[in-house]
């Protein structure tokens, strides 16, 4: 594996990464928000991953990493309270509410970010290994 690969591999991580992030932003940024009825109201998101592996023998180089498919929406049920005072509220008093559970999805924000921390350092270390191999001519 070159050090060209490991560039790939991790600059798909840090791609991928950075959507996992941006939909759990907006999942957290639409936590709160109300809806008069269900059709209209946030569904929490998610990204879905595939790894992407193609050995040597069918391209050269060989190619991995890490793309996202596509992002799709929780079918977790909303949630309803009744609050006939509510301005957003329906016919029936109840408004809807966004099947977004902030404990997950801080969870998952950390575990993210970690994750992005970790590749952004193997690059970093594979820059550095690659500089000392360069300097070993010197």
């Amino acid at each position: 594996m070159s050090f060209f690969s490991v560039f790939d591999i991790a600059s798909s991580a840090l791609n991928a990464l950075s959507v996992r992030l941006n939909v759990t932003s907006s999942n957290l940024a639409n936590a709160e928000s109300v809806s008069s009825s269900v059709g209209q109201t946030y569904r929490a998101r998610h990204p879905v991953f595939s790894t992407l592996v193609q050995d040597s023998l069918n391209r050269d180089p060989a190619v991995a990493g890490v793309r996202v498919v596509g992002i799709v929406e929780s079918q977790a049920p909303l949630k309803v309270e009744h609050r006939p005072d509510h301005p957003m509220a329906d016919e029936n008093g109840n408004i809807y509410l966004p099947n977004v559970n902030l404990v997950e999805e801080m969870a998952d924000m950390i575990s993210a970010s970690r994750s992005y921390q970790s590749n952004v350092e193997v690059v970093n270390a594979t820059k550095q290994m690659a500089i000392r191999t360069l300097s070993l001519g010197q």
